[in-house]
């Protein structure tokens, strides 16, 4: 029986790894395709890849002051599940600023919001 059991907790673990990797390749990707439409300024397109309440600012917003520093994606440097919110994912990425890349990466917190996952800035 305790073998039966040790392979229960093992194929458990691997689901949480599994749903973790899920979690962070669907953030990562989040943040992918909002910094590649952030230049059209289209809010019916970036809109609902904005994370909503709390302190969040309208995309309209949101958008004209990146675009307005000349922010883009250059890389994201990795990702993980923050350890206060299994629904939220903190994604490290190297951005630049009027073509120069900052020095310092940029932390962005993607949150599951009614089923998709949406950037909070």
């Amino acid at each position: 029986m305790r073998v039966g059991l040790g392979a229960c907790w093992l194929v458990l673990a691997a689901l949480g790894c599994s749903s973790a990797s899920s979690r962070t390749q669907a953030a990562e990707e989040t943040v992918r395709r909002f910094f590649a439409a952030l230049p059209s300024e289209d809010c019916a397109v970036l809109a609902p890849l904005l994370a909503t309440g709390g302190s969040a600012r309208s995309c309209e917003e949101t958008v004209r002051e990146l675009n307005e520093h000349g922010i883009s994606l250059v890389a994201i440097s990795g990702s993980t599940v923050d350890g206060r919110d299994a629904e939220a994912v903190i994604v490290r990425t190297r951005v630049a600023s009027g073509g120069s890349e900052r020095k310092e990466p940029w932390l962005l917190r993607v949150e599951r919001q009614a089923g998709a996952w949406r950037v909070r800035f």
